[in-house]
């Protein structure tokens, strides 16, 4: 039957299930446990992708030039939701279904979201660094009460951190493109324009996909806007964010603090000058968790099968 080559880290020790779906159904999982980081550049690639038919991916790039040396390729699908990595109309020209699982993580990355609000308002991590090193700050922090969060995006994530947030005597605002008004009134949420999520919220958290139109969404101009000693948090995608304007904004002492878990670069070099400031990086790990890693296989692995027994995918992106 099929190859199914799988860059998502973790797959054999928490996404068992998926890989004996794929072996009951006849196929063969490709995946190399030793690798240090998981995405496959496109010289790793070449060499093993003319003879794989379905891939699940993480951060790799799959682009006309992957499509082209992958004659047999008839699926490729995200470990999650975003698919700004995937080139959709290459794979459509080529005939590969990109698919994804919508909601399967998102609960994951609310929680990490509100995690990030606390840490910063309260200084956790650099109040534990100096612990460390034998001091016992009494550092004064914030409280999250009587605070306005701004959402920039308000789907299935940004909902789920506004209900979350609705335990903490917060006001949230949400800018949508396209919103929902009758989720935002359940859920408490006052609809507003960019501007006036940008320009009156003590904390921004981004819950948007990376585009032509978004891309360093987040730069100088964007932080200038924003309220004197307010916090950004990103823990959607790297691009959204100008990482140089954000570090200025932070030296310049705008923004009190910035929670990232995505970066344009991945990843993110160290030595970073972002590093000296109140700031949280993590290394992409909103998604991961037990129950997501769980969640998502089992979505993306029966997808990819029916797509190999020549059946249509339910979580099929470039139709």
């Amino acid at each position: 039957m099929g190859k199914i080559l799988v860059s998502a880290s973790h797959f054999d020790t928490l996404c068992k299930e998926a890989w004996e779906l794929f072996e009951k159904n006849g196929h063969e999982v490709i995946f190399d446990s030793k690798r240090s980081f998981p995405a496959y550049s496109y010289e790793e690639l070449k060499d093993i992708i003319g003879d794989i038919d379905a891939a699940i991916i993480g951060m790799d790039q799959y682009n006309e030039a992957v499509f082209e040396i992958a004659p047999k390729l008839k699926a490729v699908a995200k470990f999650g939701v975003g698919v700004d990595n995937i080139d959709l109309k290459a794979a459509a020209r080529h005939g590969v279904k990109v698919l994804n699982a919508p909601g399967q993580n998102s609960n994951a990355v609310a929680e990490l979201t509100v995690c990030f609000i606390l840490d910063m308002l309260r200084k956790v991590i650099p109040t534990h660094k100096e612990l460390e090193q034998g001091n016992w700050p009494r550092w004064m922090g914030s409280e999250l009460i009587g605070k306005t969060v701004g959402l920039v995006g308000f789907g299935a994530i940004a909902r789920l951190v506004a209900k979350k947030l609705s335990s903490f005597d917060v006001k949230v605002k949400a800018y949508d493109l396209y919103m929902n008004q009758k989720l935002a009134d359940e859920l408490g949420v006052e609809v507003c324009t960019l501007d006036e999520v940008i320009t009156g919220s003590d904390v921004v958290s981004l819950h948007i996909p990376v585009s032509d139109d978004t891309y360093h969404m987040f730069d100088t101009n964007m932080f200038s806007r924003m309220k004197q000693g307010s916090y950004l948090v990103n823990a959607a995608r790297g691009g959204l964010v100008d990482l140089d304007a954000l570090t200025q904004a932070l030296r310049e002492g705008k923004l009190a603090g910035a929670a990232l878990d995505a970066f344009e670069v991945e990843p993110l070099p160290a030595g970073a000058e972002i590093f000296k400031y109140n700031v949280i990086c993590t290394p992409h790990i909103g998604a991961e968790s037990y129950e997501a890693y769980r969640n998502v296989s089992l979505c993306v692995s029966r997808d990819i099968v029916a797509v190999l027994a020549g059946e249509t995918p339910v979580h099929w992106v470039n139709k």
